[in-house]
């Protein structure tokens, strides 16, 4: 298993390109080479997932490597670490200097990644200048493609900016329904973590539950970093409503997870996929995270008929097995091989426009099904999946397919 610090070092050499499914250096020496540069959080609270996906990105590459899927090439990782100690978490400035080296070298012709909202938005318009597509199995901050925002994130005009999964303009107001109509859900008190992606989907989730006649009793936005968060627990308590949401990740997450247990045992939870992490699992532990609600951008599929040899595989590797972002993360890489191979099949020099437009125009076969994509790079198909915590004492703490349980598809807003 590649170590936090190795991965964020897996820079291109004959010796990476041999970590690739043990690819033949002498046949690495007579292929041309396809760089593809990997933006994820290695460092902090997000790192436990965040390794967890670059396995499956790597299966991705390392199957096309072994399978000879573009005849001629050779695919190889640089994979780049955006999260800092000094953040505890992603870092956007991390981000957007890892966002200049992939555009700064020539031989980067696409990308996976970001994994966090904050992380997309300094990333994206440095992207779009050096047209260099990117495929996010996890970032879902719909600004970020929203022709609004085109300007700030998009200054190019061409979408670069793609996603296999669907975004919170989906999963927030989604959410919000499945309390209301599952739940019965009549007062909410909503929490963000101040982060891009927590604030954009609490504000969506906010949005769809005063549409739906939730009562919202207040918001309140935590500093990830405050040591715990008591007086605003506290002051939730005394308003006694039926739920909190929570739109945020792992760094705030865990405190308010533990917090939440201690003064508001008998509140409904909830929140969206950054509630649906290991490091939840591990941080908070049980009993604090039981009974948690959390939603994912995708449909789920690990249990699927169709996900079966990847499970299998990816499980045999690693050791434990996937969640559904590894297969978003998987299916991102499969785009990104087939958009390669069809570039090389039609005769047309392969650059980073050609390889761009290809995504664009993507009809790819992957583990969720076919993947297209509209024209600001959202992917087509908008199922957000309902999870709840309930703890299984045979399976590993953070085996995050064996400790949430699948409820179903939330009604769609």
């Amino acid at each position: 298993m590649i170590t936090r610090r190795a991965a964020g070092q897996l820079f291109v050499s004959a010796t990476a390109v041999a970590a690739l499914g043990g690819v033949n250096t002498k046949a690495y020496a007579a292929t041309k080479l396809v760089k593809v540069g990997v933006d994820l959080s290695l460092t902090g609270a997000d790192a436990e997932d965040a390794i967890r996906v670059q396995h499956a990105i790597q299966m991705a590459f390392d199957a096309a490597n072994e399978g000879g899927a573009v005849p001629g090439y050779t695919f190889a990782l640089d994979v780049m670490d955006d999260g800092t100690a000094t953040a505890g978490q992603y870092d956007p400035a991390q981000a957007a200097t890892n966002a200049r080296r992939m555009v700064a070298d020539p031989q980067v012709f696409a990308a996976i990644g970001p994994q966090m909202s904050g992380s997309g938005k300094a990333m994206a318009p440095i992207l779009s200048e050096g047209d260099l597509a990117t495929i996010t199995p996890s970032s879902t901050n719909p600004d970020i493609t929203n022709p609004k925002f085109a300007a700030q994130f998009d200054p190019s005009g061409k979408a670069i900016y793609f996603r296999t999964v669907t975004t919170d303009a989906f999963q927030g107001p989604n959410m919000a329904n499945y309390m209301a109509e599952k739940l019965g859900v009549k007062s909410v008190y909503v929490l963000d973590d101040s982060g891009a992606y927590g604030v954009g989907m609490a504000d969506a989730f906010q949005k769809q539950a005063e549409a739906k006649g939730i009562k919202v009793l207040g918001r309140d936005r935590l500093d990830p970093k405050a040591a715990d968060y008591t007086a605003v627990m506290t002051k939730i308590k005394a308003l006694n409503p039926d739920a909190i949401y929570f739109g945020g990740v792992d760094q705030a997450g865990v405190k308010v997870a533990k917090e939440a247990y201690d003064i508001l045992p008998k509140v409904i939870k909830a929140g969206g996929d950054g509630m649906m992490a290991a490091a939840l699992l591990t941080g908070a532990g049980f009993p604090a995270v039981q009974g948690w609600y959390a939603t994912i951008a995708s449909p789920h599929l690990t249990g699927d008929e169709k996900a079966a040899e990847f499970v299998k595989d990816y499980t045999g590797r690693w050791g434990i097995a996937p969640s559904d972002y590894e297969i978003t993360a998987y299916d991102a890489g499969l785009v990104i091989i087939d958009a390669v191979k069809r570039v090389v099949a039609s005769g047309k020099p392969l650059t980073r426009a050609a390889v761009r437009d290809a995504i664009q125009d993507a009809k790819v076969p992957t583990i969720q099904g076919v993947v297209t994509f509209d024209k600001y790079g959202d992917l087509k198909d908008r199922t957000v999946s309902v999870f709840q915590i309930q703890q299984d004492t045979k399976a590993r703490l953070d085996d995050i397919d064996a400790q949430y349980k699948y409820i179903g598809v939330a009604p769609q807003a």
